[in-house]
């Protein structure tokens, strides 16, 4: 920010030479970027200073803010300017113009003050050194004041010629299609309807938070005066700046955000100037429109933290003092510190901010560097780790974990979106094509596949966590998912390994204990041919299916594949899972194969809880093997084929003892679930 040498002292009550000021905003975060020295064309001579301001420092690009940071630095005593709104004689302001805005997104808050029967003219002497000390161009008193306000408050003002207002009204709205704009420094603009604008009852007269418009600015003809001060929502005003490559200081301060409060303030210093200097008549009252000031925010620091994170031994009333200078207004209590925030401070937000107020008025120079570090050390997060083991059974599937966008088509969002939710859209989004925030990470698995497609890359499987977003019922769903996408030639062979990733993912994240109540049941979707419900601890969390026709040809993929979406929290909850641990056999197991013929509709559910009924005391363990269809086994058949294996933990198992066990599940097969014994 260029600044003002002699206008930087006027704030304060100890004047500062360039070499006095420079290591002192340097050591608070302002470093210099260069000083000249300056003969101004009313003979006066003045120093300009460069000083770099962070981006999120706005409340800095302000002659008052770098004076306030120079007082907490412990250059003097903060002086600031004297603001009387002078007698308001004239008619009422709602009178004389109105203010209308359709944007309160874009536009949070907008003010209209009206002063009748200027004089504009010359600015007096100090005002023109005041300017020109700052690097601007003295144009007529009216506009240097409004540039004066700016450098001094940090509050971008502009005066508007009421009487060329058409209709003597301000409408704060967004630019029409193809709209075309003239700025006041001469260039010609054509805009879109994602700008947003100042207009009259007729055409846009400025572009909001960036440049006024030639045709209604302050000339030596103008005598009654509309003055603006707003507060306009940084990333609008930014985007608008580079689309036009038009930039300004007004747009440089909007697009780092300025004080809710600052507003009124500047608007009332800029007319105290205005009736002072070029006479006139005030309105009485102020039009506004917008949300309410807002209350400060209070912030606590923990001292223990503070003293930690700085690695300082700082007492409470050492840490309470710097925090005072800077106009937090600290409360201690115990080891807590609560601060009030004040409005112009849009960068302190939490604890941390404030340990960084406090180091950089400590001076991070006066930090001792010590010639050992002491580190602690502390296990990774659980929910790391079970990220990294999800990675690791995916992978060790033959999976291949995507990292892809999260925008989609309205389409292919659609197709995707569960039950109630409804999708969402980015606001003012330049892609027209993919703009909707995915409700789901199955459409972005399916368009990775048909990119791989495209390359001829086959037998492809991939997987996803990652954020999915919708709205019900007004109120934004965030979740997190995890989905796989299989290639399945053999769309039963594709479940099967889809279902087997899942399963082997919640034995290894949640243990035994869940994978005990994980499940598959049958369900109807039309998204999937067929599907299933992902059960785990007894709700559903998901499903497992093979993708529709449909959606396989809304997506150009010609390989049929099996998708799965689950959420994620519930799968990682109970990570690192509890193992229980025995000795190894010290007999052996008998082994015993059964291959039964049963309907097409029964599922391997309904055949484990044959087996479990049947109670076979020495059986370990139950896998399934296989299924066969052909016309061997007839029509709206099928041949499955499990293994049971049998073991006595105190000594050799025989096969007369392990028969009646394989007959009584037999049995137990043909009551349940109508099962033929193969031979």
């Amino acid at each position: 920010m260029k600044t003002s040498l002699a206008r930087l002292n006027s704030y304060l009550d100890k004047p500062m030479t360039a070499e006095q000021a420079e290591p002192l905003l340097t050591g608070v975060g302002f470093p210099f970027d260069g000083c000249d020295a300056l003969t101004l064309s009313t003979g006066a001579t003045d120093v300009l200073m460069d000083v770099e301001v962070t981006s999120n420092r706005g409340d800095c690009l302000s002659h008052l803010g770098l004076a306030r940071e120079a007082a907490a630095a412990g250059g003097g005593t903060l002086c600031p300017p004297d603001i009387k709104l002078p007698e308001a004689s004239g008619e009422p302001v709602t009178d004389l113009t109105s203010v209308e805005c359709s944007e309160p997104d874009l536009c949070p808050l907008y003010t209209a003050r009206v002063i009748t029967g200027v004089k504009i003219g010359p600015s007096p002497k100090w005002l023109v050194e005041r300017v020109e000390g700052a690097g601007l161009r003295s144009v007529n008193n009216v506009v240097d004041i409004t540039n004066f306000v700016l450098l001094e408050l940090g509050q971008p003002l502009h005066a508007f010629d009421l009487n060329k207002l058409d209709g003597r009204r301000i409408i704060v709205r967004r630019a029409k299609a193809g709209e075309q704009f003239t700025a006041i420094d001469g260039t010609k603009h054509e805009l879109n309807e994602r700008m947003l604008v100042i207009a009259d009852a007729c055409q846009p007269v400025a572009i909001a938070g960036v440049m006024g418009g030639l045709d209604s600015e302050v000339t030596e003809q103008t005598t009654d005066i509309l003055l603006e001060s707003a507060i306009f929502e940084p990333l609008s005003v930014r985007s608008t700046s580079r689309a036009l490559k038009l930039a300004s200081d007004s747009s440089f301060r909007f697009e780092r955000g300025v004080d809710p409060l600052g507003v009124d303030r500047a608007s009332r210093r800029a007319a105290q100037l205005i009736v002072e200097l070029a006479g006139g008549t005030l309105a009485d009252g102020v039009i506004r429109v917008g949300h309410d000031d807002p209350a400060p925010a209070k912030v606590t620091m923990r001292i223990s933290r503070c003293q930690a994170l700085l690695g300082i031994d700082l007492s409470a009333k050492q840490i309470g003092e710097s925090l005072n200078r800077l106009g937090l207004n600290p409360q201690a209590d115990g080891d807590t510190i609560t601060c009030t925030i004040p409005t112009f401070r849009l960068d302190l937000k939490r604890e941390v901010d404030l340990i960084e107020e406090v180091g950089r008025l400590y001076g991070y120079d006066n930090v001792e560097i010590h010639a050992r570090l002491e580190l602690e050390v502390r296990p990774e997060q659980a929910s790391v780790l079970a990220r990294q083991e999800l990675g690791r059974v995916l992978v060790a599937h033959g999976y291949h974990e995507t990292i892809t966008p999260s925008l989609l088509t309205g389409e292919q969002a659609q197709a995707f979106c569960p039950g109630s939710l409804k999708t969402m859209s980015l606001a003012g989004e330049t892609r027209r094509k993919d703009s909707v925030l995915r409700p789901s990470l199955l459409p972005s698995l399916l368009n990775c596949r048909k990119h791989n497609q495209d390359r001829g890359n086959e037998a492809v499987r991939l997987f996803e966590v990652a954020g999915t977003w919708g709205d019900s019922e007004g109120k934004t769903c965030e979740a997190t998912s995890l989905a796989t996408l299989t290639d399945a030639p053999d769309p039963h062979e594709g479940f099967r390994t889809a279902r087997g990733a899942i399963e082997e993912l919640i034995w290894t994240l949640g243990g035994e204990d869940a994978a005990k109540t994980l499940a598959f049941e049958p369900v109807e979707d039309d998204r999937y041919q067929p599907a299933a419900k992902v059960i785990l601890l007894g709700e559903e969390r998901g499903r497992v299916g093979v993708l529709s026709d449909a959606l396989q040809n809304l997506f150009g993929l010609q390989t049929p594949v099996v998708l799965a979406e689950v959420d994620y929290d519930p799968f990682t909850a109970n990570f690192p899972p509890k193992r229980t641990v025995g000795y190894l056999p010290r007999f052996p197991g008998i082994e015993r194969d059964l291959s039964i013929v049963v309907d097409e509709a029964v599922t391997w559910r309904q055949v484990e809880k044959c087996v479990a009924d049947a109670a076979p005391k020495m059986l370990e363990d139950l896998q399934f093997l296989t299924i066969f269809r052909g016309k061997q086994i007839g029509k709206g058949k099928k041949s499955l084929s499990l293994r049971m294996r049998f073991r006595n933990p105190d000594a050799t198992l025989r096969h007369d003892e392990v028969d009646p066990q394989v007959n009584a599940v037999v049995e137990k097969l043909k009551q349940g679930v109508a099962a033929e014994l193969r031979g």
